[in-house]
């Protein structure tokens, strides 16, 4: 798991009081509680400031093969993967103003990837793209988005700066009714939900946000037109400005920096440390990853899935520190190749945990030159409490004058606003611009967080049945009394920190359910029989996390201090042997799913 020094057993009993010592400090009464929706009179800070003017268009009323509820990477590859299966008229509906989703959103200044772009960037074979850097910038994934979605002809029939308001099934044509914010209702035989899981910004419910006078913005709708700039720099309009940051995770450990060059002088308002490792982002060239041979990018994509789900290869083609800490992701993801004893195995695990923890904490020490700020700025959790963070640019920004970290552990974070900074600790630090990194808030988008409702057979809505019986599906992908509804996500199936990966074959599988429908002239709909069959075989050997969240620092793994239950959430051997077993099932069962139509 790493080659750190292995602490002893006193060494271990210290680190877990610590531990417990530095959760208390920051867990809150109100959990996930303490956010805000962008909404309401809030809903300025979710305004698309890239769109520009609406672009009038005529209602739609028409019909198509298949609609797909979202233009990230889900949407985009669903709508590629059915091009290649030779469906003809999709229809990507997307509230941004342009394919892309989170890459859309996110232009914020120093944006990159955390994951190797040779394996995170989707269709690399099919486009015969190859990435300069091994951590992409930002705009360099944005307009790979693009150049799928072209390629594949996705913006003949795609409408932007839409949302999805309802989904409804009509058992006379057996088809969707999809209505829009816009007045649309249009019918698809087919419907996808590509909504993603981190969609919707959120801000913290800090007493006093609305009374503060100076300027403010989240980081996923970045304002060049206040900063000057753009995501490489140059924030000229900050010159002479005392800048607010809010939030220390994986945006504003790219974003601080960059603020550091150009602002007066940067607060740093933290309330717990990110863990952050080396980045040693490079140019790398297409002969180094081998970009000369067929099936290049499948290959090391597939071989970094594999080490990151708990396999053993016999090569690290990436050979980064994702892959070098993989063992440590077990209690990140419910989907995970466990080997060997239980006890023996938590037993390693713990001790190489806090061997790596130490390392990241003696990073600190050795690039911090304040012993103070350096202490603020350790992480005193496990590994797998909060999503890694990587750069070699955030800690030295800490060493700089015009940079100051606030700590707001004490006061369980920021105290209040005031129209004119932000008070912690009884101390008010004057700023002229808050710039909040909070992120966005975990599955309130789509189906699962009710915004969208999705009808089924009867009338009965789907989110309704979820919260009676629980969530039922068979692979994470379909629902019986919901035919011809395929979603994408995380929910029962596999997750992994390449996340594009598991959007791929998901789109892949959803694309093969569509095919095998209409050449059976069929509807896609599991028995219940199925469903229980599938949660039956999830539940049998999940993981047992639910005793290591709830002992973490607060954060989304963990609804803020509120703990993360175990159940029948996701496959438990890990993202690549799941695709594998969806393959296999697509050879041998997939005619199981496919329901008699009584329409023409």
């Amino acid at each position: 798991m790493t080659t750190a020094r292995m602490p002893s057993p006193d060494e271990l009993a210290l680190l877990r009081e610590r531990y417990r010592q530095e959760r208390d400090r920051r867990v809150r009464p109100d959990g996930a509680g303490q956010y805000r929706a962008t909404e309401a009179r809030f809903g300025y800070y979710a305004t698309d400031p890239y769109a520009g003017e609406t672009v009038e268009r005529g209602l739609l009323r028409d019909s198509v093969d298949v609609a797909v509820v979202g233009g990230g990477f889900g949407g985009i590859l669903a709508g590629a993967r059915m091009r290649q299966q030779g469906v003809e008229r999709v229809r990507v509906v997307e509230k941004g103003g342009d394919f892309g989703g989170t890459w859309y959103w996110n232009r914020y200044p120093g944006i990159h990837c955390d994951i190797e772009s040779h394996v995170y960037l989707p269709m690399l074979d099919e486009t015969g793209y190859v990435p300069e850097w091994k951590y992409a910038p930002g705009e360099e994934i944005r307009r790979h988005a693009v150049r799928i979605a072209d390629k594949f002809g996705l913006y003949r029939d795609a409408v932007f700066s839409t949302a999805v308001t309802s989904l409804t099934w009509e058992d006379a044509s057996e088809t969707w009714l999809v209505s829009t914010d816009r007045g649309d209702e249009f019918r698809a035989r087919y419907v996808v939900t590509a909504t993603g899981t981190l969609s919707e910004p959120k801000l913290p419910g800090i007493p006093g946000i609305e009374d503060f006078q100076g300027h403010t913005f989240h980081t996923s709708r970045w304002d060049y037109g206040y900063t000057g700039g753009n995501a490489d720099g140059g924030l000229s309009g900050l010159r002479d400005e005392r800048v607010g940051v809010v939030g220390t995770g994986a945006t504003g450990i790219q974003v601080i920096p960059m603020l550091a060059q150009d602002a007066a002088h940067v607060y740093v308002f933290q309330r717990t440390p990110s863990s952050v490792d080396v980045r040693a982002n490079r140019r790398m060239s297409a002969q180094e990853v081998g970009a000369d041979r067929p099936g290049w990018a499948r290959e090391r994509r597939d071989n970094f899935l594999r080490i990151v789900s708990g396999e053993t290869t016999q090569e690290d083609l990436v050979a980064d520190r994702w892959t070098s800490s993989a063992g440590l992701l077990e209690k990140l993801l419910s989907s995970f190749e466990r080997h060997g004893d239980s006890e023996a195995f938590e037993s390693a695990y713990e001790a190489a945990d806090a061997a790596k923890m130490n390392e990241l904490r003696a990073r600190v020490e050795q690039t911090v030159t304040d012993p103070n700020t350096a202490e603020k700025l350790k992480p005193w959790y496990r590994y797998a409490c909060k999503r890694p963070t990587f750069s070699d640019q955030y800690y030295q920004a800490f060493n700089r004058d015009n940079v100051t970290l606030v700590d707001t552990a004490n006061t369980h974070g920021i105290e209040h606003v005031t129209p004119r900074g932000v008070v912690v600790d009884d101390v008010e630090y004057e700023v002229d611009c808050l710039i909040f990194a909070t992120g966005f808030s975990v599955g309130v988008s789509g189906i699962h967080s009710g915004k969208l409702p999705a009808r089924g057979r009867g009338g009965v809505e789907l989110l309704d049945v979820w919260q009676q019986e629980g969530p039922r599906t068979l692979h994470g992908f379909t629902s019986n009394g919901f035919p011809n509804l395929i979603q994408m996500g995380s929910l029962q199936n596999a997750a992994s920190v390449n996340f594009t990966h598991v959007l791929d074959e998901q789109a892949v599988h959803a694309a093969a359910l569509v095919a095998a429908a209409e050449a059976k002239g069929a509807l896609i709909e599991p028995s219940r029989e199925a469903e229980e069959d599938w949660l039956a075989t999830l539940a049998q050997e999940a993981p047992d996390h639910e005793w290591f969240h709830a002992e973490c620092t607060p954060g989304y793994y963990n609804a803020e201090g509120r703990g993360r239950p175990n159940g029948p959430n996701a496959y438990p051997h890990g993202a690549f042997a799941f695709h594998e077993f969806l393959k296999r099932w697509r050879e041998e069962a997939l005619g199981d799913v496919l329901q008699a139509r009584t329409s023409a």
